[in-house]
């Protein structure tokens, strides 16, 4: 898991080194603030044109519990993150990936002794509605 993070945050920083040197190299009079705003929006932008098709066939084809674990994942390892970034900054506690990995895990282990009960009480629901038939 660090050398994911570490991988990641190497490759954002030399996309966005490499966006400074086009911003400079052409002569374009924006500063990383607004350099920020246009990548970020168009990144975001350019998500919603993946994700919506996607979420909206799961949510029509009766999978809004994958579209709200999707959406729970990722707010989890948001506040995974920001905890941990908290913990460093404020110097309450030690910036660890395992701990966001440990966060993480407990979420997707939790999460599956759900979907394992939920799936059982569909099946057995399931069941029931076959011998009314």
């Amino acid at each position: 898991m660090k050398t994911i993070v570490y991988f990641l945050v190497y490759w954002i920083a030399t996309i966005h080194d490499k966006i400074l040197t086009i911003n400079d190299s052409k002569g374009f009079p924006l500063t990383d603030k607004q350099l920020h705003f246009l990548v970020i929006g168009l990144l975001g932008l350019l998500m919603i044109f993946i994700v919506y098709p996607i979420f909206k066939h799961l949510a029509e084809s009766g999978h809004t519990m994958v579209v709200a674990w999707i959406y729970v994942f990722t707010v989890i390892l948001v506040i995974t993150f920001a905890i941990e970034i908290g913990q460093w900054y404020s110097g309450t506690g030690v910036m660890e990936i395992a701990d966001v990995a440990y966060g993480i895990m407990g979420f997707l282990v939790i999460f599956l002794v759900f979907a394992i009960i939920r799936g059982i009480y569909h099946a057995i629901l399931r069941l029931v509605k076959k011998d009314r038939d």
